[in-house]
């Protein structure tokens, strides 16, 4: 599976639309000196790392997560698929950390993902962050757990955010990821897995090992939309009738 290449690896999907007008460019700058822009201004971090849909691992991309913390035992970050100005806001991500989600309902617990393997591993990386403070904070986020929803389907070329939103996973063992996916990332950003993996093999996942509900349980997990009454259904509003 390792060989495999993906049918889109290595492109990116045109928006459709007309380009963005000087009038529009011009507001822009006028309500970025006048407006806050607090959650923004609130993320911290620049996280590099892939994602699979959690139904159909043959679909794997490059997923770049930029964080802000709740607190110390939560972060939530929005995911793009590239660090560029103009990357395309593709799902969001949800970190805690394991006593937060040891409280989770056992039914909830499947769509969460560990994310030992991929740190000690040497795949999930802060691009540009000298190694003792990417150390710091990676020791952590080994421990934790993910919750990783995306909207836009730019694996497949969806020039815009098609479909349901899907769950995805995270790797949890050699011979998951794509050679050529990890060998662009590693060219791009200067990095190297296999010397970031000898660099955290004292790296520590949680202290109770990873929970066998985490990860899909190990199945895959698909979203599906069906017809329901709307409730209560006696006063349906007129706008969908």
């Amino acid at each position: 599976m390792a060989t495999h290449q993906d049918q889109h690896h290595g492109t990116r999907p045109e928006v459709p639309g007309e380009p963005t007008q000087t009038g529009t460019a011009l507001l822009e700058t006028a309500t970025s000196a006048i407006q806050g822009f607090g959650p923004l201004n609130h993320v911290h971090q620049h996280l590099c790392a892939f994602h699979f849909y959690a139904h159909d691992m043959t679909r794997q991309l490059e997923a770049h997560h930029f964080c802000g913390h709740q607190n110390e035992e939560m972060r939530q970050c929005l995911i793009y698929d590239g660090p560029e100005s103009d990357a395309r806001l593709i799902g969001i991500e949800y970190i805690v950390s394991e006593d937060l989600f040891l409280t989770l309902p056992d039914v909830e617990k499947p769509l969460w993902h560990s994310h030992e393997f991929e740190v000690k591993g040497g795949y999930l990386f802060m691009p540009g962050v000298p190694g003792p403070i990417e150390r710091m904070d990676l020791e952590k986020v080994c421990k934790t757990y993910g919750k990783t929803i995306h909207f836009w389907q730019v694996d497949r070329g969806d020039n815009l955010p098609l479909g349901l939103p899907q769950i995805m996973m995270a790797l949890t063992q050699d011979g998951q990821l794509y050679e050529g996916l990890a060998h662009d990332c590693e060219e791009k950003f200067g990095v190297s897995f296999k010397k970031e993996r000898e660099k955290r093999v004292d790296f520590k996942g949680p202290r109770h090992g990873i929970h066998p509900l985490a990860n899909a349980s190990g199945k895959g997990v698909m979203t599906e939309l069906r017809e329901v009454d709307v409730q209560p259904v006696d006063s349906v509003p007129r706008v969908f009738v």
